[in-house]
C-alpha cells in the first residue's frame, strides 16, 4: 500500500459523505406547513384523481370544477396527519355545505380497513380514496405525509403544503389566490 492510497480514499469517501450529510439535513429539517412543489407546479392543471372511495362511491377530481379542493395525502399511523385531521374537519364543515370547497383524502401506504376505522373514530365526511393510491401520490410528487395540495376552482394547482396544515393556512392560500386573480 502506497502513501497515495489513503489520500485517494479520502477524495472518494469525502464527497459521498458530504452528499449523504446534506440529504440527511434536508430530511431532518423538513418543516411542517411550508410550501413547495416537487413535481406539480403552481398554475398547472392538477393531475387526475379518479378512484373508489371508502364509502363505496367514485371520486373524480374533474367533477369538482367550480369549487376549491384540498387534496390531502395522509396515513393513519402518521402523528402529524392525526394532528391536522381536526383542522381538515373544521375546514370541510365550514365550506363544503356552501359548495365553495371540498376536501379529498388520499391514503398513503395504508390499508382500507385502517382508513375506514380512522374516519369512523375521528370524523370527516368527505371522499377518501384508500386503494390503489400509489400512482396518485407519484403524480403529485408526494414522498412523505402529510402533504396537501390546494386546487383552484378551475382545476389548477394553487399551492402544495408540506407537513401538517391548519384551516387558517388553507384559507390564507385560497384568499391570496382569489385576491391575485382579481387584480
Amino acid at each position: 500500500m502506497t502513501a497515495e492510497s489513503p489520500r485517494r480514499a479520502v477524495w472518494i469517501v469525502a464527497p459521498v459523505a458530504v452528499v449523504m450529510l446534506l440529504l440527511l439535513l434536508l430530511f431532518a429539517t423538513r418543516d411542517t406547513g411550508t410550501s413547495g412543489s416537487a413535481v406539480i407546479g403552481k398554475g398547472r392543471l392538477a393531475p387526475a384523481i379518479i378512484g373508489p372511495t371508502i364509502a363505496g362511491g367514485e371520486f373524480d377530481l374533474d367533477d369538482q370544477r367550480g369549487r376549491f379542493v384540498v387534496v390531502n395525502f395522509f396515513s393513519t399511523t402518521c402523528v402529524p396527519c392525526i394532528r391536522e385531521h381536526p383542522e381538515l374537519v373544521s375546514f370541510h364543515e365550514a365550506y363544503a355545505p356552501t359548495g365553495f370547497a371540498e376536501v379529498v383524502s388520499v391514503a398513503f401506504d395504508d390499508s382500507a380497513a385502517n382508513v375506514v376505522a380512522f374516519f369512523e373514530s375521528n370524523g370527516g365526511d368527505w371522499p377518501v380514496l384508500a386503494s390503489d393510491t400509489g400512482s396518485i401520490a407519484v403524480a403529485y410528487g408526494v414522498p412523505l405525509v402529510p402533504e396537501s395540495v390546494i386546487v383552484a376552482d378551475n382545476g389548477e394547482v394553487i399551492d402544495k403544503l408540506i407537513g401538517g396544515v391548519t384551516r387558517s393556512q388553507i384559507e390564507t392560500v385560497i384568499a391570496a389566490y382569489i385576491e391575485e386573480s382579481q387584480a
